[in-house]
Order: C-alpha cells, then structure tokens, then sequence
C-alpha cells in the first residue's frame, strides 16, 4: 500500500491507497504536526509513500516521516514525473499543482486539459494532450478575497462566504459576498471559454476546497475531483523508479 502525504498553507491530508490504485483512507491532520499519522502506519502494510509540501516542514514533522520504516520520496523539482514540464522556473512551480495535473491526465491521457484547483489560492494550470505541462495563472482564493476587503479600506466588513449570493447586492455584506463569490465564478468561466475557444475538444477539472456552479452547458465537460492532487501524487510514487 501506498501513504500519501500531502501538506498544504492549511492543512495536512494523509492517504492511503491500495495495489488497484483505490483510496482506501484519508484522514486530515495540523500541516504543523501531522497529527497520529504513526496510527496509520500501523494499521495499513504501508510499502512506500511520498511527502509533498508547499511549506516548511516542521521539527516536529521532519523526526516523525524519520520514524517511517518504507521507502519515502520527498517531492521536488528533480522528481521524475510521468509528464513533461514545459514552465520556464520548475524550482519554483508549486507540487500541488504538478499534482492536480498529473493526476487528471493519468484519467484522461491524450487530451487538451484545464485543471482550476479553488484552495487557499486558486490555479489554473494547463496540459496538452501530448502531456506537456506549460504552465498557468495563479489568483486569490475566497479567504483571501474578503480579507483584502476588510484589510484594505477603512469601513468594509470581514465576512464568510456563507450566505445568499444575489445578483446585486442591497447591503455593503450582500455586495461583497456577490461580489466575492460571483467574480471568482465569472474568472473561471472565463477561462474556461476562454480555453475552449483554442482547444475544442478541452476538458476541465475542478478540485480544491471549494465548489462553484457553472453555467449548464459547459457541465457536461467538468470533472469535480477533490482528490485530484493526492491522485497526481499517487501516480507519480508509482511511476518512481526506487533503483536509479
């Protein structure tokens, strides 16, 4: 069995998967400590697994992975992965979404693919059907989004995204819940269409932490998957060659 580590701005999620490639466990754990992950390990033949983070890993993370007895890939820029990288700066390009990408071409290889991946930030990364990852944008995320608000102006209020999400806002909270919530779904509609419109035959996968609607006729192809990067980074254990 394969264990999954995956660290993200703000938390830590840990799987397990079998020999078919099935998540067979998951469970979610501080970033900063990783809570009774050694649980797992005791439960579960792990053989090997993989650590992917997009902070810096804690003394206190770094003895417990110094525990596990099975093989373990630190995930970086000089690992092997089983797509093309075409960004200018891979030192700097963040695992997850590498992640989010292999793990939706490994579903669906051969295909134009748009992986938009809503978490702390949101990303809109792009493969080609010849697997070469090029890059994409990276924007705020809803977290983010309202704090600018309140941080940056002297009166507008902090809220959640919980609540009615009207066309136009009658209150300063309705208008900046719409306005929140609404642009987010606007920008990824626009790069959705916007992809389309060069690759007609696009696919588009949505994971993160949030969920968005979106207009009925591009439903058909929109794939949620909100273990898309665990997948990727299933995958990419599989694909590493222990020897070399």
């Amino acid at each position: 069995m394969n264990l999954i580590i995956d660290i993200g701005n703000t938390v830590a999620k840990v799987a397990v998967f079998n020999l078919e490639g099935s998540i067979i466990d998951i469970q979610y754990y501080s970033n900063q400590s990783l809570g009774c992950i050694c649980e797992i390990c005791r439960k579960y033949p792990i053989e090997k697994g993989i650590v992917a983070s997009v902070i810096d890993l804690t003394d206190e993370v770094v003895q417990k992975l110094k525990t596990f007895t099975f093989p373990l890939l630190m995930l970086d820029h000089t690992t092997p992965l089983p797509i093309k990288i075409g960004y200018k700066t891979p030192k700097t390009l963040g695992y997850d979404r590498v992640a989010a990408i292999v793990g939706a071409f490994t579903r669906f290889p051969n295909k134009n693919i748009l992986v938009i991946d809503a978490g702390t930030a949101i990303t809109y990364d792009f493969i080609d059907a010849e697997g070469c990852f090029y890059g994409g944008n990276i924007s705020p995320g809803i977290k983010m989004r309202f704090s600018a608000l309140h941080h940056f102006t002297g009166k507008l209020p902090l809220i959640s995204a919980e609540g009615e999400i009207t066309d136009l806002g009658q209150t300063t909270e309705d208008a900046i819940r719409a306005g929140v919530m609404r642009g987010i779904e606007f920008e990824m509609l626009g790069y959705v269409q916007e992809m389309q419109a060069k690759h007609a035959d696009l696919l588009v996968f949505l994971t993160g932490g949030n969920d968005f609607s979106f207009d009925t006729k591009l439903k058909s192809s929109i794939f949620a998957d909100r273990f898309l990067v665990i997948k990727g980074l299933n995958r990419i254990l599989n694909y590493y060659k222990w020897d070399e």
